[in-house]
């Protein structure tokens, strides 16, 4: 299968954070490291580049000191806190219901430029997850933290102690199975062509206790998270990268450019193929985002300014004139007549 580049959603880092600084690291070193601002924590439902996900488990290995800390992370994470689709999944009514949703599901609401299948050989099941995204470092990283969220979705029917009957990752380092079968506390065969993981084919019958299941249906969920961005679509990943952008600070297309693997003036060019620019995009969102902030009256214009990345309030008051016509206290006033 090709490669294609993917999106994923903040939240499938799962609890992160708390991992690195009980092993007496620092979060926000991981993410400076790879140059990405720790806020995306904060926002689990926010996109980003599966590939800048690869980077940020690697630096958080590299911060911690272990080559095997998405696995770790993988003992930590939950399907259900996966963003709306994971709680989708874990409300199916049987194992292999929650297999059929999140096969057919994950492109859609949760990740892109991955593939899930599942494979029955008599009485075995396999389970596989291959990252399609042509992201290198920490790629094995991020297997060990995706085929976990595979075993958790297993557990949500045979309980918190299931584990499977093989493991099966990519990776041929000395050692490393060992390691690995502690972890995850079920065999390991490393050298394998993707992580998969194998178990008796009866379990996916298996109903969930006093489940309250959904149709089995995917059109039964609604998903109301910002959408994935749609790879071929230059304007789309622009978008999501400047809304990670805004986490931090004024973006620029430099930057945006670099996370999205082009030079600037490819990126314009595509752009432009697609009628539209850079300027124009951080336009919307700024616009949107300044909208919103306004409607807080206990916070002051220039603060507001600041925070969009404008050195000067009267740079912002130009640009928000531009964009609404009125000025930002004008916007402010009228927004209250609107409310009242």
């Amino acid at each position: 299968m090709g490669r294609e580049k993917g999106f994923t959603r903040a939240s499938a880092l799962g609890p992160i954070a708390d991992l690195v600084e009980h092993h007496g690291g620092k979060i926000r070193r991981v993410f400076d490291r790879v140059d990405l601002p720790v806020g995306i924590l904060d926002t689990p439902d926010l996109p980003l580049p599966l590939s800048e996900q690869f980077k940020v488990l690697q630096s958080a290995g590299r911060e911690t000191g272990d080559p095997y800390f998405g696995a770790r992370l993988g003992r930590l994470v939950r399907i259900e806190n996966l963003s709306a689709f994971g709680k989708w999944v874990s409300e199916a009514p049987t194992a292999a219901a929650a297999i059929d949703r999140s096969n057919r599901g994950l492109n859609r609401y949760l990740q892109t430029g991955t593939n899930l299948l599942l494979e029955t050989d008599g009485d075995r099941a396999r389970w596989s997850i291959e990252f399609l995204d042509p992201g290198f470092e920490g790629r094995f990283q991020n297997e060990l933290l995706g085929v976990s969220y595979l075993i958790d979705v297993v557990r949500c029917f045979l309980g918190r102690t299931w584990t499977p009957d093989l493991v099966r990752v990519t990776g041929t380092r000395h050692g490393q199975a060992a390691v690995l079968e502690h972890i995850f506390e079920a065999p390991v065969l490393a050298g394998s062509r993707v992580p998969t993981i194998e178990f008796p084919a009866r379990l996916l019958g298996t109903h969930k206790a006093a489940s309250w299941a959904l149709p089995h249906d995917d059109q039964s969920f609604s998903c109301e998270e910002r959408q994935i961005p749609n790879t071929a679509d230059p304007s789309s990943e622009v978008s999501a990268m400047i809304s990670i952008a805004m986490l931090n600070s004024y973006p620029r297309i430099d930057w945006v450019a670099r996370k999205l693997g082009l030079t600037r003036r490819t990126l314009q060019r595509r752009l432009g193929t697609h009628g539209t620019t850079f300027s124009r995009l951080l336009d919307e969102q700024l616009q949107e985002k300044a909208a919103r902030m306004l409607q807080d009256r206990d916070r002051q214009i220039t603060d507001i300014a600041l925070e969009l990345g404008y050195s000067e309030l009267a740079h912002f008051s130009r640009a928000f004139a531009k964009w609404s016509g009125v000025s930002p206290a004008l916007y402010r006033k009228l927004d209250a007549r609107t409310d009242a």
